[in-house]
């Protein structure tokens, strides 16, 4: 009832109000009620966010030496932790860091047996069920990803890299199955498929 009242004032053809403030109004009550629309999209659906670091160099941010330029990215978060393949490229929370969101790709999923890195203390981890392990494709230590804190539980993942938006001359499709993704080094269960 208020709501409409509210309404009907601006919408009325009233003399006392000056026309171009009814127009102005209209339009920012119009605005107003897209913005609810827009943050449920931003949150739940798809974002372009801005790749800040090198743990996935040379995939993203391949200039990173010789400007400040960083790649943006199109981050599909409708249902990330459903089918997952070897090699996807992922937006995760940290584990070591929750307020952070973190870039990393997909190298083994449940059941696999990945040969770890360093610093991790263990040769071999089997990753237990709702859990994948992710690393970047950068060069040994640039990176924060399972070799530090293990495997990651699929609850953590809040999106999946489909595309690059910026720079132009990568635009596209972010080809992530042509990515060896560390074959030699798992052993992928026959129940992960």
């Amino acid at each position: 009832m208020a709501s409409s009242s509210i309404w009907s004032r601006f919408s009325s053809t009233s003399s006392t109000q000056p026309s171009i403030l009814r127009a102005t109004a209209r339009k920012l009550f119009g605005f107003a009620t897209w913005i609810p629309v827009i943050a449920m999209v931003n949150l739940h659906v798809a974002e372009l966010t801005v790749v800040d670091g090198n743990s996935m160099y040379p995939t993203l941010n391949d200039e990173k030496n010789s400007t400040l330029r960083r790649d943006v990215i199109f981050n599909w978060k409708w249902s990330p932790q459903e089918n997952l393949e070897r090699g996807m490229v992922v937006t995760l929370r940290s584990p070591t860091h929750p307020e952070k969101i973190a870039i990393k790709r997909v190298v083994a999923l449940e059941n696999d047996v990945v040969q770890t890195k360093a610093p991790h203390p263990l040769p071999t981890v089997r990753v237990p069920q709702g859990h994948v392990w992710v690393e970047g494709d950068g060069p040994p230590g640039s990176s924060l990803d399972s070799n530090t804190y293990g495997p990651v539980s699929k609850q953590l993942l809040t999106g999946r890299v489909t595309h690059i938006v910026y720079p132009f001359r990568k635009i596209g499709s972010l080809k992530w199955w042509e990515h060896p993704a560390a074959a030699d080094r798992v052993k992928r269960s026959e129940f992960s498929e």
